[in-house]
């Protein structure tokens, strides 16, 4: 799409009373956003749900200016504008009732991205955190795409398990491309770029504000065939994308957890209510692979946990581990020599940072050298 053409996407989307709904009626109309701006206001009112106020602002609309200015952003930060009309576009959001009619997007969407969503809390406990990212990791082994919204806690660590297990995740942003939101998420906001995509529908400028997440949220679920929801309070954000994915037909899943703790109530009270309890990676692909053929993309056959054949699960046979140890590899073995131990107790033990200490002990299960036991304890393999 050249930008004199984009701009008119842009210019049609800025205009007040032109919601993502009323655009798509004006374009189902007249065949193009350039053809609306020509358009009388007899025919524009003629449009459902476009009024004579809205028909007004179209005809009176006097914002070019802005518009070019919104396509030198575009290419200032090398970044992408793909319309609904585009074969980029992912094919499951246009199922949504007010899919955005455009993307701003930096990274590479892929036509042939199979999507799972993961989200919750962003005070995420250790465990919350292990979770997520060692089942996002076997997700991306799977080749699962892996959908999440860049914020702290539950987010951030899903979209560093797809990326540890060498595979795509994409983040939905609730502001503009020009903003990594939070802050600390720099450098992992540009890892995703460079093996996936950061998406957004708002323009260049937009803050994160609090009003926009509940409206990223629905695309957040709408580009996925189903959510996961890790950790999240009664009045979480995390259920309001859970809500959504409902009413848009989506596969929940929830991940339980500790009955003391407060981060589960949420997780729990979407069980009770039907979604599916996740204890490992193959509670959610054994649900979505009657929807789709699984693809596992660059990885060794003897790295796949989950091929298809015939509608078989397969699960890997215990490889023996060649790679040598580091020092605190070793450390975190020596500290659980004896007798099985919790995340907490491995951490007070070594002296090591919390997020080291996930992300190694998750390294040491995969690789097969210590297993997870009942009540989320570790302990060496014999």
């Amino acid at each position: 799409m050249i930008a004199n053409d984009r701009k008119y996407w842009i210019a049609l989307k800025s205009i007040d009373g032109v919601g993502s709904i009323g655009f798509k009626n004006l374009v189902d109309a007249f065949g193009h956003p350039k053809k609306v701006f020509s358009a009388s206001r007899e025919t524009l009112t003629a449009v459902p749900g476009i009024g004579p106020k809205t028909a007004a602002n179209v005809k009176d609309f006097n914002g070019w200016h802005k518009t070019e200015e919104e396509l030198e952003l575009l290419k200032k930060y090398d970044t992408r504008l793909i319309t609904y009309q585009d074969s980029l576009y992912p094919r499951s959001l246009l199922n949504i009732y007010d899919f955005p009619p455009f993307l701003y997007t930096k990274g590479l969407l892929k036509e042939d991205d199979v999507n799972i969503a993961v989200v919750g809390s962003r005070m995420a406990s250790t465990y919350g955190k292990f979770s997520t990212q060692r089942l996002c990791r076997e997700l991306a082994i799977n080749g699962i795409t892996v959908v999440s919204g860049l914020a702290r806690g539950i987010d951030s660590a899903a979209h560093k398990g797809a990326l540890t297990g060498r595979g795509r995740t994409i983040a939905v942003l609730g502001c503009g491309l020009d903003t990594v939101y939070p802050p600390e998420n720099q450098d992992l906001y540009e890892e995703i770029v460079s093996k996936g995509a950061v998406i957004t529908e708002y323009p260049f400028g937009t803050p994160p504000s609090a009003s926009n997440f509940p409206a990223r949220n629905r695309i957040i679920s709408g580009i996925s065939l189903g959510v996961v929801v890790v950790e999240a309070n009664e009045k979480s954000g995390s259920l309001i994308t859970a809500k959504l994915a409902l009413e848009q037909g989506r596969e929940v899943f929830a991940v339980p957890g500790s009955i003391d703790s407060a981060g589960s109530r949420g997780t729990h009270k979407l069980i009770k209510q039907g979604a599916k309890l996740i204890e490992n990676v193959y509670d959610i692909l054994d649900e979505i692979l009657p929807q789709v053929e699984m693809r596992s993309k660059n990885v060794p056959p003897e790295e796949r946990i989950l091929t298809q054949d015939s509608g078989e699960e397969k699960r890997p046979a215990q490889r023996t581990v060649t790679n040598r140890l580091t020092d605190t590899e070793e450390s975190i073995l020596k500290s659980m020599s004896s007798k099985a131990l919790d995340i907490d107790s491995i951490i007070h033990s070594t002296g090591l940072k919390p997020n080291e200490v996930l992300n190694i002990l998750l390294t040491l299960e995969l690789r097969g050298i210590i297993k997870q036991l009942p009540g989320k304890k570790f302990m060496v393999k014999e």
